[in-house]
């Protein structure tokens, strides 16, 4: 079963917040500057956060993979926002 989750982070240096951002690419969409929104199944979950695991440093760095809980059923995403309106991000994103 696939579940919906944000993945938040906060890199400290700016080699390894591309490289994070490189992985995440492959795992989800996109939201903001460090978030995602990615449906994993525990297995994609594990292969995630060994990838991230490997590059963060952990003692300057933070992930966090908040659950939303079950993919199927949860019907069309909505997202609301305060001050600037979200868009969806349609083209691709290139951090330097």
């Amino acid at each position: 079963m696939r579940n919906t989750y944000l993945v938040c982070y906060d890199i400290c240096d700016a080699k390894r917040l591309r490289q994070v951002f490189r992985i995440m690419r492959n795992y989800g969409d996109h939201l903001q500057y460090s978030i995602f929104e990615c449906q994993f199944n525990p297995v994609d979950r594990a292969k995630c956060q060994h990838e991230l695991s490997e590059i963060i440093n952990h003692g300057q760095d933070q992930v966090l993979f908040v659950d939303l809980g079950p993919t199927e059923g949860r019907g069309e995403r909505v997202i609301t926002a305060l001050g600037q309106p979200y868009t969806p991000l349609n083209a691709p994103c290139i951090v330097v």
